[in-house]
């Protein structure tokens, strides 16, 4: 799959990773639909990038704005060819507090409505509208690439609802991959290490150099456009499907 051409649908388009997609896009000739919240940037970044984006308001654990988003893409530019999932929450809070606080239900639910339920509901109307594409090289139809995290394998403490979600997105790619062969469409996963996004923002100095310690080599939070050169390999190269690559500098969570 080349660039030059393509429209990709993004979630979490707006900011760190996915807009780090979103302007790989545009400036390799290609198009795009960024799907997230009415309060992002995402209107904004539309007007920056010109006619190649679009910016569709979207809260991913709405089925019915989902369906929509999805859609739009398609009447936007005619056909979607690539999706990239970025969209995300990562809430923190152990199961059990100093005080015995019980770690709340609705925080569990809502993670995995958006981390996992809301993935699966773009995965399955993208599926839908890439398989009416003609096929191109070795048959493909699309690509779909999920943004797990290195929490899916290692969950910290205060990760439960993170970890869980993550730990699905990992499970689901040789499954979604294997369910959508016939139809063309390639799933690859991602599972990011520290990246340099907006769920760092409102880290202090002195936390942020322990995340960044936390990487083996080379010693720096990982960038949106690294994530985007990845995106853009998976796009390049058909034979990649169906397994989750690292991208953390060599990172392995410990408990804490």
């Amino acid at each position: 799959m080349k660039i030059e051409g393509a429209v990709g649908l993004v979630t979490g388009g707006a900011s760190g990773l996915g807009e780090g997609v979103v302007r790989m896009l545009a400036a390799g000739g290609g198009r795009a639909i960024i799907v997230d919240l009415p309060s992002s940037r995402g209107a904004e970044i539309a007007a920056e990038l010109g006619d190649a984006v679009r910016f569709v308001a979207t809260d991913v654990s709405e089925p019915e704005q989902v369906e929509a988003a999805v859609a739009a893409a398609v009447e936007t530019f005619g056909r979607l060819d690539l999706t990239v999932n970025c969209a995300g929450v990562s809430p923190a809070q152990r199961i059990l507090g100093k005080d015995r606080t019980l770690y709340p239900l609705e925080m569990f639910t809502k993670a995995v409505a958006i981390n996992l339920s809301g993935l699966f509901d773009v995965v399955r109307w993208s599926a839908y509208h890439m398989a009416e594409n003609e096929p191109g090289e070795d048959g493909e139809r699309g690509l779909i690439v999920n943004v797990a995290s290195i929490a899916g394998f290692e969950g910290q403490v205060g990760q439960a609802a993170y970890a869980a979600s993550k730990g699905g997105v990992i499970a689901l790619t040789i499954q979604l991959a294997r369910d959508l062969e016939r139809q063309g469409i390639r799933v690859m996963g991602v599972a990011p290490g520290m990246m340099d996004t907006a769920m760092l923002a409102g880290v202090d100095d002195k936390r942020r150099q322990g995340l960044i310690d936390l990487h083996v080599f080379p010693k720096r939070l990982g960038r949106p456009d690294e994530f985007a050169r990845l995106v853009q390999t998976f796009m390049e190269v058909t034979l990649l499907n169906g397994d989750v690559v690292r991208l953390d500098a060599a990172t392995r969570l410990s408990p804490r």
